[in-house]
């Protein structure tokens, strides 16, 4: 029976694994689609959610079902409560990919700053990168690198504030600046991507230490209410 549980806990942490592969899709997806401006492919961002999240809802009931069978020793009981929290922030941050999908498809008649987008397109680089880090970290129990997603975050979190002040100096046509108004919120999604990783990181921390902390004194908005979500 317990060569059955340990079986299955790899079975779940796999398709973990999985579900961050298609998140990380869907952000790369995103992020072309903005600096394309390419509606189609924003429009495959917002369906291909629903197979993000289903995969979230196949791992919280496999999750269920196997506390249901079995009843988990500590080291395996903080495995399973560490990988419900990871799906529900993976989950979250596909949620903010459509977003900006969303976004991209609002502001696509409006005129742009191209300066500015390159802009976006580094912090979705170091998003991305924050991502798997948080996965690769998670994976292998490595807490040196779930640490290092701080340093990481306050790259994302100083691009995010400098967007905003260039927003706001934008010249008085309209138009770009409701495109800008838009972009603050891309922005603001890519923000929170990074933030999610870094609890991903947190999550490593509680799995290997089994005490759990947060990496800095920045308040978590409730995950359970991601915001600027795309549904």
């Amino acid at each position: 029976m317990r060569v059955t549980f340990q079986q299955e806990l790899q079975r779940l942490e796999k398709a973990l694994q999985d579900e961050g592969e298609l998140v990380l899709r869907s952000l790369r997806a995103s992020l072309a689609a903005l600096e394309r401006q390419d509606v189609a492919l924003a429009d495959e961002v917002i369906t291909f959610d629903d197979e993000v999240d289903g995969r979230y809802f196949a791992i919280a009931e496999g999750i269920q079902a196997l506390l249901a069978r079995q009843t988990p020793v500590a080291i395996d009981l903080r495995l399973v409560l560490a990988m419900l929290h990871v799906n529900l922030h993976l989950e979250r941050m596909a949620d903010y990919c459509v977003t900006v999908a969303k976004l991209t498809k609002l502001a696509h008649a409006l005129a742009g700053d191209p300066q500015l987008v390159g802009g976006l397109e580094e912090m979705g680089t170091r998003a991305e990168e924050m991502v798997q880090v948080a996965l690769d970290s998670f994976a292998h129990r490595d807490l040196g690198r779930a640490e290092s997603l701080v340093e990481l975050d306050e790259v994302i979190d100083t691009a995010n504030r400098r967007l905003v002040h260039e927003v706001l100096a934008l010249g008085g046509d309209p138009a770009l600046r409701e495109w800008g108004l838009r972009m603050i919120l891309v922005s603001r999604c890519l923000e929170r991507i990074g933030d999610h990783a870094v609890d991903i990181g947190e999550q490593t921390a509680f799995l290997v230490t089994g005490e759990f902390r947060e990496f800095t004194d920045a308040s978590h908005p409730d995950i359970s209410s991601p915001g600027l979500n795309g549904g």
